[in-house]
C-alpha cells in the first residue's frame, strides 16, 4: 500500500510564513536560501518511510500528534515532526525545532 502524507493547514500556513520569519530576521540573506532551507525539511518528510527513527510522543505534547520524526537541519537546529498515522496515511500536526522550551524531545 502507497504511504499518503498530507500536512495539516496549519503546518502548511507554518512553513510558508517561516520562509518569510528566516529572511526577515537575517537567519538567510537571500529569500530563495530561507525557501531552500524550508524546502528540504518538506523532502525529509516527503522522503520519510515512517519506520525508522520514529519516536512516540511524550505525554505532554500529544496534543501536536501520537508521534514524531527528528530533522537535523544543521548543527544548531533539529526539527521535530510530529504526525499521526492510520492505514498508511500520514498526517502532519505540528513542527518546532529545538529552539522551544521541550526539553523532553532531546
Amino acid at each position: 500500500m502507497e504511504k499518503i502524507i498530507i500536512f495539516s493547514s496549519d503546518v502548511e500556513f507554518y512553513l510558508a510564513k517561516l520562509i518569510d520569519t528566516l529572511y526577515e530576521q537575517n537567519y538567510f540573506g537571500f529569500k530563495e536560501d530561507a525557501k531552500s532551507y524550508v524546502q528540504e525539511i518538506i523532502l525529509f518528510v516527503m522522503n520519510n518511510d515512517f519506520k525508522f527513527n520514529v519516536t512516540k510522543t511524550p505525554k505532554k505534547l500529544e496534543k501536536f500528534g501520537s508521534k514524531f520524526l527528528k530533522y537535523k537541519a544543521n548543527n544548531q537546529t533539529t526539527w521535530y515532526i510530529f504526525f499521526d498515522e492510520r492505514d498508511h496515511q500520514f498526517l502532519i500536526n505540528h513542527m518546532m525545532n529545538n529552539h522551544f522550551e521541550f526539553p523532553e524531545l532531546m
